[in-house]
């Protein structure tokens, strides 16, 4: 067995392997091993092909920055040929007939997947908890969320599983669980990983998947390898001067950074402790010669959250709607509650409804372009709180209830509409939402963003950091993260501690 397995990060794995140091089935067995002992308390991976693994690590794996590194994807958008897909719900099981074009691309980089990791239904939550599979576990406090909604790929990476896993992000979804389990997590910009060739737009471009890890250059490295245009791409994207991993090995020039400490959800209260470490992030950063100055974006935080919901739930509707096309409706009986009423929602409003809501996702996104036109990105919290426990985030049994009456009254009465106009919605998404105040902007605009692991809580608890950059400007991200890396500000994984 090989024994320094969780000493090295991807890259360094790699090295090993093309030295000739260690085998892909030397690492392959430390990783089987190390989900053996700690899966089981986690439940972070939900689906396993270890014989496939070790029949690829056998057979040669594709020569590659990453090649033999035990790699997992999430259960949701990562579409792997031969095996099942749920989308962590009890509704679907799918053998995928083909790749999706960035999992074509993280093979070519000689990854050796192995399992798929837990996810909430469809995406739709920010705690990983679903019916399907069950509750995944912090690795830093069992019995407390890994965020969502890539929590089993960022428990999976923290606890010592793999040194990175595939990510998606819609609201917050690899940030946020980076956030709360003590990692790396980078949301690319729109348009820079393929999405395809399923979709062309997840979510009207809120969606990009990426990968979770705990190094920055990890991150870096995937994104060389993974990012540009496929067939059918509504966006071309200039490839940046060098590689992304060149950006995170050097310092970057003096910075003007934005303060942001204002949520976009109303009545959000942040933690002191989460404001304690974005004080103390400010004056690092300061420290390492750049400018931190408050300044906040001129968005309307009535309206900010409504559009959101608008353009979610009207994919969902759709989502529902070509399951029950392509597969039965067998396939839509056992949805959660929230999902049936999002897709209620979603089919109660009008084509002009989410016209609308896009405007307003357009007027957001002008109004950060102004502010980052002054500064080079934007400081903020990643998440307003530290990790939660089990149960507080999904609906309660009550507000369950209230769903499935609600769906029931739909039948003879437009309930959607109602909910909307009404404030039932605003109340019932607001704990969600309001744990979301820091990491939609990223996603409504298109920009790229990342969390860093750069704080603990008296209850050990990890407190995640975020920076909001320029459209199309991972590179200057990518160079501070490694900057503060280096600088030793990055707190400890899970297995580490």
């Amino acid at each position: 067995m090989f024994k320094e397995y969780n000493q090295y990060d991807a890259l360094g794995l790699a090295a090993l392997v093309n030295s000739k140091q260690v085998s892909a089935k030397e690492l392959l067995d430390a990783a089987v091993d190390q989900a053996n002992k700690l899966n089981p308390k986690l439940n972070a991976i939900i689906h396993r092909f270890d014989e496939r693994a070790y029949n690829a690590a056998q057979a040669g794996l594709p020569a590659g920055s990453f090649t033999g590194v035990p790699y997992l994807l999430k259960d949701l958008s990562f579409y792997f040929e031969g095996e099942p897909i749920t989308m962590g719900s009890r509704s679907v099981h799918v053998i995928n007939t083909y790749d999706s074009e960035i999992v074509k691309r993280m093979k070519a980089t000689g990854v050796n997947t192995f399992g798929k990791t837990n996810t909430p239904e469809f995406g739709l939550i920010i705690t990983t908890e679903p019916k399907a599979h069950g509750p995944a576990h912090n690795p830093f406090k069992k019995g407390y969320s890994t965020g969502g909604s890539s929590g089993g790929s960022a428990a999976a990476v923290t606890s010592g599983i793999v040194p990175m896993a595939g990510a998606g992000d819609g609201g917050g979804s690899i940030r946020f669980p980076a956030a709360w389990c003590g990692v790396f997590g980078l949301k690319p910009s729109r348009g820079r990983n393929p999405v395809g060739p399923a979709f062309g737009e997840g979510w009207d471009g809120a969606i990009a998947d990426h990968v979770i890890t705990r190094t920055v250059r990890d991150s870096a490295a995937m994104l060389d390898a993974t990012s540009g245009a496929e067939i059918g791409s509504p966006y071309i994207i200039t490839p940046p001067d060098g590689t992304f991993l060149q950006a995170a090995m050097r310092a970057p020039r003096p910075l003007t950074i934005a303060l942001h400490q204002q949520p976009l959800v109303a009545n959000t209260v942040v933690d002191k402790e989460v404001l304690a470490v974005l004080e103390r992030t400010a004056a690092q950063l300061e420290a390492m010669g750049h400018r931190v100055i408050p300044a906040e974006p001129n968005i309307n935080i009535e309206t900010f959250w409504h559009d959101f919901m608008v353009v979610i739930c009207a994919h969902t509707a759709f989502t529902i709607d070509n399951i029950e096309r392509c597969f039965g409706s067998e396939h839509i009986k056992n949805l959660e509650p929230q999902t049936s009423n999002m897709a209620m929602l979603g089919r109660s409003l009008s084509a002009v409804d989410l016209v609308h809501a896009k405007q307003g996702w357009h007027d957001s996104q002008y109004q950060t372009g102004k502010l980052l036109v002054q500064y080079d990105m934007i400081l903020c919290p990643t998440v307003p709180t530290t990790a939660v426990k089990h149960g507080i985030l999904p609906p309660s049994r009550m507000d369950e209830m209230l769903m499935r009456s609600a769906g029931m009254l739909n039948k003879g009465f437009d309930m959607g509409k109602y909910a909307f106009s009404s404030g039932i919605i605003e109340k019932l998404s607001q704990p969600v939402l309001s744990k979301m105040a820091f990491t939609l902007l990223g996603n409504i605009a298109g920009l790229p963003a990342m969390s860093l692991p750069l704080g603990m809580s008296k209850k050990g608890l990890p407190i995640g950091m975020q920076l909001i950059g320029r459209m199309n400007d991972e590179t200057t991200l990518l160079s501070v993260a490694g900057e503060m890396e280096r600088a030793g500000l990055f707190t400890k994984p899970a297995f580490e501690r």
